[in-house]
């Protein structure tokens, strides 16, 4: 993510706000307005990357700008984990962007980084995603109610997994090898 990205990144927001809308956490109302901009939020993912925190991808196709994919708290130490959330537009939804955009992140997390594990929490209605966490191979580990504010409620959220030891060759291997079956 870079803030030359800023004109691409909030006309996608724009165009795909009805799309988005039903999967984007929303500050609950005793959290105020939020106030942040494309440029202060740049700011802020690259201060919790250079802290270790976070990592923030654009997803792109034909070299523009499609969806963001992040990778949030992350826990060293004995944990070793991370979370990831994701989005993609909707003309851009169906062609495995995403599922190829997780898969290579996870790969990065377990090889480079060195995580243990990576979770997904996915709302159960979501069935696009649910779709990226099967075709991967995470495990479902449970159910977190209330989990996430989204779309003026706290929403419930399935919760999936996959370890750095579960992956073999590596999640875009795994992905090639089920595409090619």
């Amino acid at each position: 993510m870079r803030r030359r990205d800023a004109a691409a990144w909030q006309r996608l927001r724009h165009d795909n706000a009805a799309w988005l809308g039903p999967w984007e956490a929303t500050l609950p109302p005793e959290a105020g307005r939020p106030t942040m901009s494309y440029r202060a939020m740049i700011g802020s993912m690259r201060r919790r990357a250079r802290a270790g925190q976070s990592m923030p991808f654009a997803l792109t196709w034909d070299d523009r700008m499609v969806g963001q994919l992040t990778v949030n708290g992350i826990s060293w130490g004995s944990a070793r984990w991370a979370s990831l959330g994701y989005w993609v537009a909707q003309s851009h939804a169906g062609r495995g962007i995403t599922t190829t955009a997780v898969a290579l992140v996870c790969d990065h997390l377990f090889t480079e980084v060195h995580l243990h594990r990576i979770e997904i929490a996915i709302r159960p209605e979501n069935a696009a995603s649910l779709r990226v966490v099967e075709k991967l191979g995470f495990t479902e580990i449970g159910t977190a109610p209330g989990f996430l504010h989204i779309a003026g409620d706290w929403r419930d959220h399935r919760v999936f997994q996959v370890l750095a030891g579960q992956v073999g060759d590596g999640l875009v291997n795994r992905l090639s090898n089920s595409a090619a079956e």
